[in-house]
């Protein structure tokens, strides 16, 4: 019989860190039941304390989902643990997951302690989340660079305490696959009492190992994986949920089984990266646009005399359907609606189906085939709609030798303005003629302009931050003029703040 490993996912904790990739509740409702539809077994739902917007989540998220574990994270506090368990109140499964830094660099540094203080501390946060939850994962935070043998004395002291699993995050992400290993191997070997909790992973990719040293965790003992959708996180981010499925999937000779129904990874992924605003790089694994592609003749030779050649795994195990309908002008609603629902988009509201409709008839004018970028960024345009600014026209003149001048209206609670500036660049000149509408004090401190389609025609998607009254506002949009892409997520960053 198979070892059962439980996937944990942070894509709404852990992920959502990354600055620009916040979700409202209703977004994260959203992942959270797309999560329980692929077959997660707990979901870090997020870090009630710090923040209204966070606790409401996890509220919220433990209504709507039926079976999976929610958790919420603490510190070894006793005020962040009585908060994490009023707002799991109505999880039908519960966790606590609590923890303190356990390396030297924390202990001296970032704690100003003793080894001695932080087992005390530890056992003293494991027993208290233990009155409020039968289920509490205690993390050591740093354990990727902390002592064996003080680390097995901290993993030994909380699950006498109640811990009914152990997290030892790579949290800086150093760790060789190798070193990991053994830790965990280590663990297992030296920790008495070791089998009355599981011991989870945790690691992070800033060498680009989070899923080499994952693997290398569940191949030493290992029962529980910490990971999210298409790896985003802090810095570099984190172990890739599809990476670990489908190497588990490929790998029969490793014998560990999961509750992942992995033919819906295509379909949560879009999801998060549209939600996110994150556009997943073209040579991502399993999940990225070429993924599945060949072409070096050579390649394609071989996979059309048999796809096993050069492919390790069929593109539907992980939901992507080789006959995909493409979209042109000349597709109806019906072929929208499908392609929709195919990346986890489902409308039955026939209102905004057509006002979709209409803007993909407007996008298809100016290309050649639409794709599934341009799919996700229509049917996210709604989201913008009921925003208390908004832009009526645009128009920009610059060439060589002119110096650029921008014209622009703007719709603000109904009410019509009109503005012009010039400036280094049709950017800035956009911008500027914001500003002499919107008469605040905006600092743009930082503008990332990507093209995530192939062809000069195709979308670009426009981040940036804004800071108002000491404050960063991040901004999105995406559009097949660049220049207005920027305008418009200029506006997004001051609806934000401008009520």
């Amino acid at each position: 019989m198979s070892d059962r490993l439980y996937i944990f996912d942070t894509t709404l904790r852990d992920g959502e860190q990354v600055p620009g990739c916040q979700l409202n509740t209703v977004e994260k409702i959203e992942v959270a039941k797309a999560l329980e539809l692929l077959g997660v077994d707990i979901i870090e739902a997020g870090f009630p304390i710090s923040s209204p917007g966070d606790f409401h989540s996890v509220e919220e998220i433990s209504k709507a989902v039926t079976w999976p574990t929610i958790c919420a994270l603490t510190r070894a506090v006793q005020k962040d643990i009585d908060v994490a368990a009023d707002a799991l109140k109505f999880a039908k499964n519960k966790r606590i997951h609590t923890g303190i830094g356990v390396s030297e660099s924390h202990i001296r540094y970032k704690f100003n302690s003793t080894p001695e203080e932080i087992i005390e501390r530890a056992v003293a946060a494991t027993k208290y989340a233990k009155k409020y939850v039968e289920d509490v994962e205690f993390y050591c935070e740093d354990a990727g660079r902390a002592d064996n043998e003080y680390l097995a004395r901290v993993v030994e002291a909380v699950i006498k305490a109640g811990a009914t699993v152990v997290n030892i995050p790579d949290t800086t992400g150093y760790c060789l696959p190798q070193e990991y290993g053994a830790k965990i191997k280590y663990l297992m070997d030296h920790v008495d009492g070791i089998h009355n909790a599981r011991l989870s992973t945790h690691c992070h990719n800033d060498l680009g190992m989070a899923t080499a040293n994952t693997i290398s965790g569940v191949l030493n003992g290992a029962r529980q994986v910490e990971v999210t959708i298409n790896g985003i996180g802090e810095r570099a981010g984190n172990t890739a949920l599809e990476e670990v499925g489908m190497i588990l999937r490929c790998h029969k000779d490793i014998d560990i089984d999961t509750n992942l129904n992995t033919q819906h990874i295509h379909h949560v992924s879009t999801m998060v990266s549209s939600l996110m605003n994150m556009p997943i790089q073209p040579n991502k694994a399993i999940v990225g646009r070429n993924a599945f592609a060949h072409s070096s003749g050579i390649h394609q030779d071989g996979v059309l005399k048999n796809k096993d050649t050069y492919e390790i795994i069929d593109p539907k195990d992980v939901g992507i359907d080789n006959n995909e309908i493409i979209l042109t002008a000349r597709s109806g609603r019906a072929a929208l609606k499908h392609r929709l629902h195919v990346l986890g988009v489902d409308l039955s509201d026939q209102n905004k189906l057509d006002e979709i409709y209409k803007a993909f008839l407007d996008l298809a004018d100016k290309k050649k085939e639409i794709n599934d970028d341009d799919i996700l960024m229509l049917a996210g345009r709604d989201r913008v709609a009921g925003q208390r600014i908004k832009i009526d026209y645009l128009q920009v003149t610059s060439g060589v030798g002119l110096r650029p001048i921008a014209s622009i209206g703007l719709d603000i609670a109904g009410e019509k303005f009109e503005g012009a500036a010039n400036g280094n660049g049709p950017v800035d000149a956009a911008i500027n003629a914001i500003k002499k509408i919107i008469n605040r004090k905006m600092t743009l401190q930082d503008i990332l302009i990507q093209n995530i389609t192939k062809g000069s025609g195709d979308l670009g998607k426009v981040h940036m931050q804004v800071e108002c009254d000491g404050i960063t506002y991040q901004g999105f949009s995406a559009n097949t003029d660049i220049v207005a892409a920027s305008a418009e997520a200029y506006i997004d960053a001051i609806n934000k703040f401008v009520h």
